[in-house]
């Protein structure tokens, strides 16, 4: 039902703003999709997002899905080491017009976000009866 549009070598996809810059990286969230009934379900992984920080936008067919993280370090602190990888997340998806794209849900928890894809009513299998000659 989805397919993705871009798919990227790792999890860094790019710099931001062009320049290689460890605190301004753009990270492709993993997504693991099922299928329930009649709805396709993904779940995308981007922890250090907040709910408020999180874009799910649909423009034709076009699905992206965007969270920013903010910097971790507490305030009034000088940062030493650091090993947790900082950047925004973003991942791109084509859907199909099996896809009921008025009725899409989206809600985020526990760092995963969760969209629920509904199948078109156009799109459901139908059964053709068969009369005899």
């Amino acid at each position: 039902m989805a397919q993705e549009l871009t798919t990227q070598g790792g999890r860094d996809v790019a710099a931001s703003n062009g320049v290689s810059n460890p605190i301004e990286k753009a990270f492709t969230p993993a997504v693991d999709i099922f299928e329930k009934g009649e709805a396709t379900v993904v779940l995308a992984d981007m922890p250090g997002v907040t709910p408020d920080d999180i874009d799910v936008t649909l423009e034709r067919q076009v699905l992206t899905l965007t969270g920013r993280v903010k910097s971790h370090a507490p305030e009034g602190y000088r940062r030493l080491s650091s090993e947790y990888r900082e950047g925004d997340y973003s991942r791109v998806f084509t859907l199909s017009d099996a896809v009921d794209q008025k009725k899409i849900k989206a809600d985020f928890k526990n760092g995963v976000l969760r969209l629920e894809l509904p199948r078109a009513a156009e799109a459901k299998p139908k059964k053709i009866a068969v009369k005899a000659a």
